[in-house]
């Protein structure tokens, strides 16, 4: 049960409740600075009201702004994390750890209880009984990987419903990377036999998998099948020559996730080495500030990190003790439904891998601030040749996306200290123009964005628009509306053009023109700069970003005009013919058969969608079906 109350800032402890929950700080504004959880609430905060604070210098200045606290009380320590968890999600206080980095990571999943089992790659980790391998880095990889796999253990690809539809088997039956169990090409005691060496070989146990492979190829000799025999050897030889030669680690408890860190004043590089059956399988790094102490940094980054989604190991090994470590470990436990360790390692082989992601995250700084300095030269060029009134911390880029006019959509993609920040990407749905206006459609877009960004207290140092005079032009006369002029700058960016000579031989592309408000002749930037490169890169986002939502929206359209309009066909009944026939194509072009076919479907809905899709066709016609 939860309980609410908001208390002005005193210095008095004993206004504070001392049960369980969590505790919001505010600015005067209203705008939350930090949220966290407590056993005791009354204990922990008087920690904040101690005259100098509590030893941390961090504190007297968090205190400095912090105008108000809200408390919320819970029945359970357990009930307070999950809470500060959802609301620390919510809020994103700024003096909270807010976990960006530049990849996105993905697992291969595997569901054991399917009557075939198939790989998946996938970037979220549900709690559903499935097996999953990871994190990798690289989907791309990853993918070339599993081709290598499908070579060796030749799992099926597709859904299995939409292979028996087919008249034979696939493709990738053809050059060996499927079985086609869809068809009956193999029985399902042989197929398990595939599935279990594709989980002993993503699980790192590669011994097991040469020894199921020698097996399969004695047999095979043994029954005279040689080539079947030979490309089994030839296999086996494969994964010898593949397997990296990296020195198996034994820490014990099954798979570990490792947490290093490196501080230096506010900044703070975390990495996290994942140690999968005793090898080093992938690297990943986040640069965050923080001003509180490490206790708190480690459970905030835990909290966030593992609730988002990713493959939750054995056992967390830290380079500090944490207060919250058994209450962390019941809570992770939960999520997974096995067991987590979360350790400090004083001593042996455990220690030194922390030591070794330490060292990393120490690298892993040194090679951050040289590219954050690169990034803040190439900035402060921007500044001064766009006539910015302030540093572009902030950079935005818009752009509309329409064809012929039907489907306008806008788009804005946004640079943080000139890195992409795709968590902070909008898109756009036109709600008030009609027919094609790009200008009218970017003003619309535009306003909006301005509009939430005075409310909210977020605007940026920089806007620019995919664009020549015209745009431009909408965006002078909308900062002049709203009193913004003197403090966003702004520039449009036209796409270079192609010139040639009277007989059309030389062709050469022109640069990129910048256009500024109040100056004639457009702005050219140096070509292969990286004040160029910058900027064209985020114009190049934010165009692909508006197509893909147009691509999205269209294919909307184009599955309301199939089906949407088919009596008795609701969203459930739409999901599930597509599911099973695989795209609106295959539903328009199936027979009355085929329809009727189908599990679950009426025969009255099969012959209503036989006809919608198929006018010319008779009662008669529909009879002799």
């Amino acid at each position: 049960m939860l309980y609410s109350v908001t208390i002005m800032m005193k210095f008095d402890p004993t206004s504070y409740p001392t049960g369980s929950g969590v505790y919001l700080m505010k600015d005067a504004t209203g705008l939350y600075l930090y949220i966290g959880k407590a056993k005791n609430l009354r204990t922990r905060l008087r920690n904040y009201f101690v005259p100098g604070g509590d030893g941390r210098a961090q504190v007297p200045l968090l205190m400095a702004r912090v105008a108000s606290i809200e408390v919320i009380l819970t029945d359970t320590e357990k009930e307070a994390l999950l809470l500060e968890n959802n609301l620390i999600k919510k809020h994103r206080p700024r003096y909270n750890i807010d976990l960006r980095d530049d990849k996105t990571y993905v697992s291969v999943r595997l569901d054991l209880k399917e009557e075939f089992p198939a790989l998946q790659v996938v970037r979220q980790v549900r709690g559903d009984g499935a097996l999953y391998f990871g994190p990798y880095a690289s989907a791309g990889a990853i993918r070339q990987t599993l081709k290598e796999i499908y070579r060796l253990f030749p799992l099926r690809h597709s859904r299995i419903e939409r292979c028996r539809l087919r008249g034979r088997p696939c493709l990738f039956y053809q050059i060996g990377q499927c079985s086609a169990p869809c068809h009956g090409q193999i029985s399902p005691a042989d197929y398990a036999q595939l599935v279990k060496g594709v989980v002993a070989l993503l699980s790192g146990r590669d011994p097991e998998v040469l020894q199921l492979l020698q097996q399969r190829m004695d047999a095979a000799a043994q029954a005279m099948r040689y080539e079947e025999a030979a490309r089994l050897r030839d296999q086996i030889r494969a994964i010898e020559r593949s397997v990296e030669r990296q020195s198996v680690t034994d820490l014990g408890g099954g798979d570990q996730d490792v947490l290093g860190l490196e501080r230096d004043g506010g900044e703070v590089e975390l990495v996290l080495l994942f140690v999968r059956q005793g090898k080093l399988l992938e690297k990943r790094s986040w640069s965050v500030e923080w001003r509180l102490d490490l206790d708190a940094l480690i459970g905030d980054f835990l909290r966030q990190y593992y609730s988002s989604g990713v493959i939750i190991p054995d056992q967390i090994l830290l380079p500090t003790p944490i207060e919250d470590a058994a209450l962390l470990a019941d809570w992770l436990g939960d999520l997974r439904k096995r067991k987590v360790q979360i350790i400090a390692p004083q001593r042996g082989e455990k220690k030194r891998m922390v030591q070794l992601a330490c060292r990393n995250a120490e690298e892993a700084k040194r090679q951050r601030g040289s590219k954050k300095e690169a990034r803040e030269r190439v900035l402060l060029e921007i500044q001064q040749r766009f006539l910015l009134p302030e540093f572009p911390q902030r950079i935005e880029c818009f752009d509309i996306s329409h064809v012929q006019g039907t489907q306008m959509v806008g788009s804005m993609a946004v640079l943080l200290d000139g890195e992409p920040a795709p968590q902070e990407y909008r898109r756009y749905k036109i709600k008030t123009v009609v027919g094609s206006d790009d200008y009218a459609s970017l003003a619309e877009v535009l306003k909006r964005r301005l509009v939430r960004g005075i409310n909210d207290n977020c605007l940026p140092q920089m806007i620019v628009i995919d664009g020549g005079k015209g745009q431009l032009g909408v965006l002078v006369e909308l900062l002049a509306e709203l009193g913004l002029n003197e403090r966003v700058g702004i520039a449009g960016i036209a796409k270079s053009r192609v010139i040639s000579n009277v007989r059309g031989k030389v062709v050469e592309k022109s640069e990129e023109r910048f256009f500024l408000p109040g100056r004639k002749n457009p702005l050219t930037l140096r070509t292969g700069s990286p004040a160029l490169y910058m900027l064209e890169r985020l114009r190049d986002e934010t165009h692909r970003f508006a197509i893909t939502y147009h691509r999205a929206l269209r294919r909307k359209a184009t599955l309301r005009s199939g089906l949407e309009d088919i009596p008795g066909v609701g969203p459930a009944r739409r999901k599930a013919l597509l599911k099973y026939f695989g795209s609106v194509k295959k539903i328009r072009a199936a027979s009355l058969e085929e329809l009727r076919q189908m599990p679950g479907l009426p025969q009255k809905l099969a012959e209503t969608l036989y006809r919608e899709f198929h006018p010319s066709q008779t009662k008669e016609n529909m009879n002799d079906h």
